[in-house]
């Protein structure tokens, strides 16, 4: 497959008091068009810079980001950012957050598009609803629609499940994969969740400690679903904590 993401000797640093702190340390990698890589790296190590850096929203000291062969130098509309923080409008309806994002003329009936993605992420029926009357699950599967409903060719996730708890997240994870695999989008997720990135990602990159570099690679040639509860699941996942410093 054709790369879609090439990330070449990219480094980054913030000032800190009269010196500068080394965060993002000559990282290298490339996504396929298509391919859902996930991100994972101890706390505090560099990774959600390094998500703002692939997506536009900071610029990198050295190296730079293509998208397509094009080098990046801000946000497209290629791509959507999903982040832990949430970007739903709380003063419009489910309908109105999802055609938000539908500009111009290019997307027919708008209300009718903004209703299949709704019904997509299994909101039909709160199409009408304010997100003060919705759960949190609710809420998290707006984002996603408003995410797809503009059919980005990439998602950037920084971490979006982290908020919810344990079942709700399985839950999204789940949904999430059954709508790529009804639409094709290429998937970079940054996450500190190991069995996360195991249960969705092709592949796994584990980044070190700041500065961050890329320490080592993972693919994960399963189908899905997958039970993470297999032995070859868990051994990798073994292997992956042991890279992040982490043993039984």
């Amino acid at each position: 497959m054709d790369a879609k993401i090439v990330v070449n000797e990219i480094r980054k640093s913030f000032k800190s008091g009269k010196s500068l702190l080394p965060v993002v340390d000559g990282v290298s990698l490339s996504v396929a068009d298509g391919e859902f890589v996930a991100i994972v790296g101890p706390s505090g190590c560099g990774k959600s810079t390094l998500m703002k850096i692939i997506s536009g929203f900071e610029r990198p000291d050295a190296g730079a980001v293509r998208i397509d062969d094009v080098v990046r130098t801000g946000p497209s509309s290629k791509g959507i950012v999903i982040s832990q923080h949430g970007s739903v409008f709380p003063w419009l309806t489910v309908q109105q957050n999802l055609m938000f994002g539908l500009n111009g003329d290019g997307h027919g009936d708008k209300a009718a598009l903004a209703d299949h993605y709704a019904e997509m992420v299994g909101l039909k029926g709160f199409e009408n609803s304010y997100p003060h009357e919705l759960s949190g699950g609710m809420l998290k599967r707006v984002e996603l629609a408003r995410a797809f409903v503009v059919k980005p060719e990439i998602l950037y996730m920084d971490e979006p499940f982290s908020a919810l708890d344990a079942l709700m997240n399985l839950r999204m994870r789940t949904e999430l994969l059954r709508i790529l695999s009804e639409e094709r989008h290429t998937v970079l997720l940054i996450t500190h969740d190991v069995e996360e990135a195991l249960y969705m990602a092709d592949r796994i990159l584990v980044l070190s400690p700041r500065p961050t570099r890329i320490q080592a690679s993972f693919e994960v040639p399963f189908a899905h679903p997958r039970k993470l509860s297999r032995p070859e699941f868990q051994e990798m996942k073994e292997e992956i904590l042991r890279e992040l410093g982490v043993t039984a």
